[in-house]
């Protein structure tokens, strides 16, 4: 689209899409046809479409969902966006400011994780993308980092580690999952060691999680992931070690993306339902249907908070974070040095 100014941000159909970066790119036929492929209205999320669902769509061969012909249909949003509408209002019962969204980062995770934050003004902050006008929720700016490997780092971790199979079996002989099997064999070993906490098991191992490069703040596609202080070891506690080190890093990104919005120490609050994504969904279906009168008030409605977290208030924790953040800050700019090495050995 064309660059909305703060007089006609609001009207973005009347700016229009900008054809000459169309044609640029080599995409001219989206223009054609007034933009019949690609479309002109846009609409804010949760907005009826139509008369809802069509018949043609209803009576579909491969639907069997037992969907009725004019079932209203809202805007929708990608996966990541409709997780924030689903989790953004989840306030504590105690809390009751109508702009508290303004003063709180969003994490939706999966495979990757996105960061996402909203604000009455336009925020440009580097690394971080955005800002986009009501991409999110009606009448706000988002803007969103992100970090492109989180759940799927942690899967290749312990799949590919040689005791992968052995944690399986005994996860499974005991009805647990992995994760809380691997959480057990921390808190045994912080007690045979005698560790003051089980952040202190990872202090030889370090990881950089830019294993599939690195979204936000660099916005290195070349980056690599890094794992420091590996042995022979092949045990249970290895990899749970390894896991550890894992999950510190991804914690690490985060700070590294939050210290960009000048934010840190603040709580975390657990939503009461996990799958913020399919209820963001369901929130959004519940604004076309006129449940509610507008998005913001479905969220309020539908949000809920569940376990809040709080930080530390332990100074070894913090200064025993502070020190491994350090390194992970310096895995990346070693990095770059190696690369600069090699590409100048092949020169």
């Amino acid at each position: 689209m064309q660059h909305i100014n703060e007089k006609d941000s609001r009207d973005m159909e009347a700016c229009g899409w900008d054809d000459d970066f169309w044609e640029e790119i080599g995409l001219g036929d989206l223009v054609e046809g007034h933009h019949a492929k690609i479309g002109r209205s846009v609409a804010f999320p949760g907005h009826a479409l139509g008369s809802g669902l069509t018949l043609t769509a209803a009576k579909a061969r491969n639907c069997e969902l037992g969907l009725v012909a004019g079932t209203p249909v809202g805007t929708s949003l990608i996966d990541a966006h409709a997780g924030g509408v689903g989790v953004m209002e989840s306030l504590p019962e105690k809390e009751n400011d109508n702009e508290a969204i303004c003063h709180r980062m969003v994490l939706v995770c999966g495979t990757s994780t996105c960061h996402m934050a909203v604000s009455r003004d336009k925020l440009f902050i580097p690394g971080v993308w955005g800002p986009f006008w009501s991409a999110m929720i009606p009448e706000y700016w988002l803007t969103e980092g992100g970090q492109s490997a989180t759940g799927a780092l942690l899967d290749y971790i312990i799949e590919s580690h040689v005791a992968s199979p052995l944690l399986a079996n005994h996860a499974a002989s005991q009805k647990i999952s992995l994760f809380q099997l691997l959480n057990n064999i921390l808190e045994s070993m912080m007690r045979e060691l005698q560790c003051p906490f089980i952040a202190a098991l990872t202090e030889d191992t370090h990881v950089l999680p830019d294993f599939h490069g690195n979204r936000s703040p660099i916005a290195d596609p070349k980056a690599k992931g890094v794992v420091f202080g590996l042995t022979l070891d092949p045990s249970e506690q290895q990899l749970a070690r390894l896991y550890l080190a894992a999950v510190q890093a991804i914690a690490y990104g985060t700070r590294h993306i939050v210290e960009h919005c000048n934010a840190n120490g603040c709580p975390i609050i657990l939503p009461r339902e996990s799958e913020s994504v399919l209820l963001g969904a369901a929130i959004l279906g519940a604004v076309a249907a006129k449940n509610y009168t507008c998005l913001s008030e479905a969220m309020k409605a539908l949000n809920a908070a569940g376990q809040v977290i709080h930080p530390s208030t332990d100074s070894r924790v913090k200064k025993y974070h502070d020190a491994k953040y350090r390194i992970f800050r310096e895995l990346y700019q070693q990095q770059l040095s190696q690369r600069s090495n090699m590409a100048q050995a092949l020169a």
